[in-house]
């Protein structure tokens, strides 16, 4: 499993060419290793968005976190994604999941299939691009059973969530998802690389998170629960590497990813971990 840390920014809101350049260097000079951008309707465009960042920095890769794969036809995947990674001098990292926001798939006017059938379209689509672009490094993010077994037989880097639960002293949920997804690679286990997205950590000048996303995709926790949680983060820029450093030692998580709000407090992080 990789030792060296990887750190990523989720680019959500939408600009014009040159806000999205200066956001891209300043993540470059804030010491991020990727800029990634979301695929919902509302947000940025995955593809063009990403094409700026390429062209506006030089050493940041570029990566989707992560393509809901039920809205692309595999051959046109494969040709975006390809000509993405040409534009970008291999600075490209494919993020895909099985989509969830069933008003997304209304809205784009595609069926909303069951889970279990979303899941296997994501195995199709990535069958096809280990054929058509086999060089392209694949993250597949999610959590349940299904999804993290695919994931296993067929990524590179592989998202987690933290579990639906949170530790407690009694329960590990995080590292329960890690020993199913270890069972499911197999070999291929040391090979990956482990990623957490981080949903909620301190503006600066505090060291409270605001848990207004946690709290949305967690309803049942409490706020000391989602203070617990593997994607929340809290307290002093010492003590957030420090946590930070206890993912890597404790679970092997060595790719992080933060939201653009949070990257100014946490290229702070950054610099301490290097």
């Amino acid at each position: 499993m990789p030792n060296d840390f990887r750190f990523g920014v989720s680019l959500r809101a939408t600009g014009s060419q040159a806000q999205i350049a200066d956001a891209a260097r300043r993540a470059e000079d804030l010491g991020f290793d990727v800029l990634n951008v979301p695929d919902h309707l509302g947000a940025p465009a995955p593809f063009p968005t990403l094409t700026a960042v390429a062209a506006a920095t030089s050493t940041l890769r570029i990566g989707t976190f992560v393509l809901n794969a039920g809205f692309y036809k595999p051959a046109l995947l494969a040709r975006d994604a390809t000509a993405l990674r040409d534009l970008s001098d291999g600075r490209f990292d494919l993020g895909l999941g099985a989509g969830y926001v069933q008003e997304e798939f209304e809205a784009a006017e595609l069926p909303f299939p069951s889970a279990r059938a979303r899941i296997d379209y994501l195995r199709h689509t990535i069958d096809h691009l280990r054929e058509h672009a086999p060089d392209i490094p694949i993250l597949v993010a999610g959590n349940g059973d299904r999804l993290l077994t695919v994931a296993a037989q067929t990524a590179d880097i592989i998202g987690l969530t933290g579990g639906d639960g949170v530790t407690d002293g009694n329960s590990d949920p995080l590292a329960e998802r890690i020993s199913f997804l270890r069972n499911a690679a197999g070999d291929r286990f040391d090979e990956l690389e482990l990623n957490i997205a981080i949903t909620a950590m301190p503006a600066p000048g505090s060291e409270m998170p605001i848990l207004n996303v946690p709290r949305h995709f967690l309803p049942g926790l409490s706020d000391e629960e989602l203070l617990r949680h593997p994607g929340v983060l809290s307290g002093s820029v010492s003590a957030i590497a420090d946590r930070i450093r206890g993912l890597r030692e404790n679970y092997g998580i060595t790719y992080i990813i933060v939201q653009i709000a949070h990257a100014e407090t946490f290229g702070k992080v950054i610099a301490e971990l290097r």
